[in-house]
């Protein structure tokens, strides 16, 4: 608890380069944030064990196990935030990163302030759609079972194989069934990012999702588009 009497965020910061840490533990523990350190992919995962845990800075490039690599194993049996550090800024280790389950990627070298930023609004909108300490990890509507403890869809029994964009956009509709999210709230959520021309990309992946969750695409039963606003899961 901090003086406030608010609960402190712990934040895992891993790189390996001490001093980048280091730093970072400066940065955001004057916004008040509690920092965990680790300094390869191994440690990361093993002090997620360990701790509570609310949002992960990792870096790409570590040695014994990379970001990549780390992430793909966290993503098994965790939903914590990921932000990836990385010193590249090729197109191909951002969209990497995203689509095996990070949120969002930063380049180093990095203004502290936009990392505070970052920080904070990925935070913000995982306690707003009750991704920490989420009470009800098994979400249930009709025959549509999403299992965010086990990452696990199936749908009357059935299992159904997402990629992890997929799964994101499905998670974040199930997790708030009747509410209609516009195109750009389900960009910006799932790659935090603005939605500039990102109207065809979730159109490609709700399409997918649609292929695999329903008996019929054409008539959905479950995701469900309302015209000119958006997509949402039909409360059943």
């Amino acid at each position: 608890m901090d003086k406030k009497g608010e609960r402190k965020m712990n934040i895992l910061v891993c790189d390996d380069d001490r001093a980048i840490v280091d730093a970072i533990e400066i940065y955001l523990s004057q916004e008040g944030y509690h920092i965990i350190k680790a300094y390869d992919g191994l440690e990361a995962i093993e002090a997620l064990k360990e701790n509570e845990v609310h949002l992960l800075l990792i870096d790409i490039m570590m040695p014994n196990l990379d970001g990549i690599r780390a992430t793909m194993k966290i993503r098994e049996t965790s939903s914590v935030p990921i932000i990836f550090l990385s010193a590249k800024s090729e197109d191909v280790d951002k969209i990497l990163g995203l689509n095996i389950g990070a949120d969002d990627y930063i380049t180093k070298p990095f203004n502290p302030l936009e990392l505070a930023a970052r920080v904070k609004s990925l935070l913000r909108r995982y306690t707003q759609l009750g991704a920490i300490a989420e009470e009800r990890p098994v979400f249930r509507i009709g025959g549509l079972v999403v299992d965010d403890e086990r990452k696990e869809v199936t749908v009357d029994g059935e299992a159904v194989r997402l990629t992890p964009i997929e799964y994101r956009i499905l998670l974040l509709l199930v997790q708030n069934p009747g509410r209609v999210f516009s195109i750009s709230q389900i960009y910006e959520s799932i790659w935090n990012e603005e939605a500039f021309g990102g109207d065809n990309t979730v159109a490609v992946h709700i399409r997918h999702i649609r292929e695999k969750i329903e008996i019929n695409p054409k008539d959905p039963r479950y995701l469900k588009v309302v015209w000119g606003v958006g997509y949402k899961i039909e409360k059943e």
